[in-house]
């Protein structure tokens, strides 16, 4: 039964690069487009641009959430090594406040495509809505589960925004980011009710609570 939870496994994971190999095909170099840390009460919001060259295959690649940290790091070197490119834009906790959260997602897209070495002719960004992102493209609902450029672009956001969640954790140990990464958690909010809002919360967010 493993082997075969195994092959299925790798059969969806080459599905992922076929799937690019026709994007390629159809508009040339293109990047994959994701971000990470929409939901969290704290924090910058980060995103990913990556191009992946033709004849490339990484296993492991999906979306970022059903990943352990562990498998996230280590993929995290490997897509960094093989990607022609690959980049990482933010938005700040005061551009979240100013321009809401989508708006500031956007922005931390376009920033990933701009930090880009090598330019793309064709972008595919996770989600329903497509942003301004200096290149035309579409947006695919799950697509890091369909496209292995999304899926490596949702692993470097991912990794980043932990990477910067932990250095909050070292400079306000007592409000446990290590622990949630900054998400509405029990422990957070109880944190905040005991200790107070910081400058990396989210005003925006924290209107709800009492």
């Amino acid at each position: 039964m493993a082997a075969k939870n195994s092959e299925e496994k790798l059969a969806a994971e080459k599905a992922r690069f076929s799937f690019d190999s026709e994007i390629r095909s159809k508009y040339g170099v293109f990047c994959g487009i994701d971000e990470a840390g929409r939901g969290p009460l704290a924090g910058d919001v980060y995103a990913a641009a990556v191009i992946l060259p033709e004849g490339v295959f990484i296993e492991g690649i999906n979306d970022s959430k059903k990943l352990s940290e562990k498998k996230r790091e280590q993929l995290f070197d490997e897509i960094t090594a093989k990607a022609a490119a690959w980049s990482v834009g933010i938005a700040t906790v005061q551009e979240i406040d100013e321009l809401n959260i989508l708006n500031a997602a956007f922005l931390a897209m376009k920033r990933a495509v701009e930090g880009l070495s090598v330019k793309p002719e064709y972008s595919l960004v996770d989600g329903n809505k497509m942003p301004d992102v200096g290149v035309k493209g579409e947006c695919i609902i799950g697509g890091d589960g369909v496209s292995a450029s999304v899926g490596a672009a949702s692993i470097i956001a991912k990794v980043s925004r932990d990477r910067y969640m932990k250095k909050i954790a070292e400079e306000y140990p007592e409000y446990g980011f290590d622990k949630h990464k900054g998400y509405g958690t029990k422990l957070h909010y109880e944190k905040i009710k005991e200790l107070g809002v910081l400058p990396v919360h989210r005003v925006t967010f924290l209107k709800k609570m009492h």
